[in-house]
Order: structure tokens, then sequence, then C-alpha cells
């Protein structure tokens, strides 16, 4: 589940990448493009989806009261990898594209001056020291070819190193980016504290169960951590409903959003859930297989909207967004479920 997470969040934002390509949307909306993308709601959402599944009357999941033991731990395990990578993938991504919007807005003038003055010295240099005509050095036409098949391989070793040094340019770029405090947040601390409690077996039986002495201190947190899905939900309301106020948003960028996470996603989901189990990566667990590949139907994360905020970019349009997706979600979520305890069965 770890992998398939970080999965679905690379997935997700190399498909970003390819819809800014072809739609040219505006600067200051690609780093909400691609938070939209990449991060799925992997919160409340997927905590009350998978414990409602196990209790239908035709499930394929066995006893309702193991399955939904079972999917209340996947879909919390779910919750804290969604928060660490939301914090430590998509966040430094956000904000290298909001920065390098905010930099091109200030600077577009002289940077549209300089490309010009630079472009046309570059081609005044090749024009001048490119011959136009054999040199005395090859005399004939198949020795010239023989120099230039040469100083072409010589160009692809090149470019061959300079795209090694771009990417590890880029990934350190991307570190500088991390913001630590940002990284910590509470929702990652809390998924770090829970991740030590639950492997460390001596903390966890002083903590959980119900002849733990430090019980009490666990029923509080688990009646708080309840107490959140529904502020969640007044929060989603309250964002989707500034999506009817807010500013237009390209109908080709909302169109690309809802494509990207609910019909190419799921489907990708599937054949990687599938080649995982024929690979022996993934048990026979039903349950299992269909919360991998719920991971990949998911709508936006609403932290995508915290870190817009955060950034100052793309608020308005965050909201007009997230009220289509969401919109959407209501019947693709139902479609997608449907379609994925059928593959399990």
């Amino acid at each position: 589940m770890v992998v398939n997470v970080l999965i679905t969040f690379l997935i997700g934002s190399a498909l970003a990448w390819i819809l800014l390509k072809i739609t040219r949307a505006p600067q200051h909306l690609h780093s909400l493009i691609i938070g939209c993308c990449a991060a799925g709601n992997l919160g409340n959402l997927f905590l009350i989806i998978l414990p409602s599944v196990c209790e239908e009357d035709d499930s394929p999941f066995g006893d309702s009261s193991v399955c939904s033991t079972d999917a209340e731990a996947y879909a919390v395990l779910s919750m804290a990898l969604g928060a660490i990578y939301i914090w430590s993938y998509v966040y430094p991504i956000m904000r290298i594209y909001a920065n390098k919007a905010t930099k091109d807005t200030g600077t577009h003038g002289s940077t549209t001056r300089d490309n010009i003055s630079e472009e046309t010295s570059y081609l005044h240099s090749e024009i001048g020291t490119e011959p136009l005509l054999p040199s005395e050095g090859c005399p004939s036409s198949e020795e010239c070819m023989d120099q230039v098949e040469v100083h072409s391989t010589g160009s692809e070793g090149k470019a061959k190193v300079m795209f090694l040094e771009k990417t590890m340019l880029y990934l350190k770029k991307l570190a500088g980016h991390v913001d630590l405090k940002k990284l910590f947040a509470p929702s990652t601390i809390a998924a770090i504290f829970g991740f030590i409690i639950g492997i460390v077996s001596p903390i966890r039986k002083v903590l959980i169960g119900d002849d733990a002495p430090l019980r009490a201190i666990y029923n509080s947190v688990s009646l708080l951590g309840k107490a959140t899905i529904p502020s969640m939900t007044l929060i989603i309301g309250a964002n989707l409903l500034r999506g009817l106020k807010g500013s237009r948003v390209s109908p080709s960028l909302i169109v690309g959003i809802i494509t990207i996470r609910y019909i190419i996603m799921p489907s990708l989901g599937i054949g990687i859930v599938k080649a995982a189990n024929y690979f022996g990566m993934v048990g026979s667990d039903s349950l299992y297989q269909f919360t991998l590949m719920l991971q990949y139907a998911l709508p936006p994360a609403m932290n995508v909207g915290t870190i817009s905020q955060l950034l100052e970019t793309g608020e308005s349009e965050c909201s007009v967004i997230m009220l289509w997706t969401y919109a959407v979600a209501t019947f693709s979520l139902t479609l997608w479920s449907t379609i994925f305890m059928w593959l399990v069965s």
C-alpha cells in the first residue's frame, strides 16, 4: 500500500504535466492543477466509503464485522500515507510552480527582452561560425558526411550528459524547496506517532485494548478523531460553496482534471493492481485489492486547497475545480466501486 499510494501521486503529477502542455493553462494555475491531479482524498471520504461497503447485504468481502475492522485499518493507513505524501511530495512541487509563476509575472517584460537579445546573439554566432560551403579539409561530400555523423554522435553524448545534469539539478532544487515546518504538519506528526504505536508492541499493549492501563488516552484521542470527520465534511461544503461564487476557470481544464481523476487513473489502477497480484506482490484478499484500486478513483484532496491558500495562488479557481470534481465524484465513485467489487469478487 505504501508503494501503491506513491504510484497514484506520481501518475497523477505526470498526467497533470501532460494536461498543462495540452491546454496551455495560465502560469498561476500550474501548481493547482498538479496538486488536484496528484493528490487524492484519502482522508475522511475514504474512511466513510470503505466501512460502508462491508455493510452491504451482498458484499463479496465476507463477514461484515471482520470486514469493517479491516476496512477501517486500511482506510486509516491510507489516510496516514496520503498526509505524508501530500506534504513531502505535492507541497514542494506546488511551491516550485507557485514561485515560478510569481517570478515570471514580476519579470515578464525584462525576461522577454533578455531572451530576444540572447536568441539574436546566438543566431548571429551560429551564422558566423558555421560554414555554408565545404571547406578545404573535406574536398568530397562523403568525407563531409562522415564528419557530420561524428559530430552528431558527440552531440548525442553531450545531450545525455546534459539530461542527467538537469535531472540532478531538478532533484536538488526539489529538495531545496522542502519546508520542514510544512512537512511535519500536524497530520504528518500524528501519522508518525500512529505508526510507532502500532508497530511497537509494548506501547500498543499499554494504550490499546480493554485491559490497557492507559486506554483512557486512546479513547480520548479516538473520540477527537471521530469528531474531525463531520468537521472535515463541513470544510468541504464550505469550499464547494465558494466554488459557486468563484472566478471562471477554462472548461478544458476542468474536463481534463475530471478525465484524469475519474477515467484514466482508475483504468490504470486496475491494470497496476492486477499486475501486482499476478506477480505475487499483492495477496488474494479481495478487500485489500478493492482498497488499492479505489485509491486511484478518489476526488482531489482538500489539502490542495489549504496549500493553495498558503501559497496565495489559485485560491478562487481551486474552489471552482473542487466543486465540479466533487459533483462528478458522486457518480464516478459509485460506478467505479461497482466495477472494482465485480473485479475482485
